[in-house]
């Protein structure tokens, strides 16, 4: 696609890229650093100091984790950004699509959990289809 249908493409890409690396972020903030706070178990459903702190190890594991796909997205934009456009497109396509299974196994593992993995993959979805466009 060239022209300036192909930049808006390109650009609403990045921007669903970042909105998606701006959720794992978030998520892992959440994970990695907050997780015995009241207000992160409320939102993952931790029922008591105990159970959270069982779990912190796992939970702090899979932030980085978190971390790592919103760090590839960003450099994706970069590349991007700097005229590497299959480089950026590429890193852009590989985290959004691992953000994408990620929010598929969520739901898999427990259909309650669609509304949260819709926050998680619901921007990324968006990025992975705007990148294969502008392929």
């Amino acid at each position: 696609m060239g022209g300036q249908g192909g930049i808006t493409v390109l650009i609403t890409a990045a921007v669903f890229a970042a909105i998606a690396a701006a959720v794992h972020l978030y998520i892992f903030v959440l994970e990695s650093l907050r997780w015995t706070v009241p207000a992160t178990m409320r939102v993952f459903r931790i029922s008591s100091p105990q159970e959270a702190a069982y779990t912190q190890a796992l939970a702090y594991n899979q932030g980085f984790y978190n971390l790592f796909l919103a760090v590839g997205a960003l450099l994706g934009i970069v590349l991007l950004g700097a005229g590497s456009r299959v480089a950026g497109l590429t890193l852009m396509s590989f985290t959004s699509a691992s953000m994408v299974l990620a929010a598929l196994v969520l739901i898999l593992s427990n259909r309650k959990m669609i509304r949260p993995a819709l926050i998680q993959g619901g921007p990324a979805v968006l990025c992975l289809l705007f990148t294969l466009l502008a392929a």
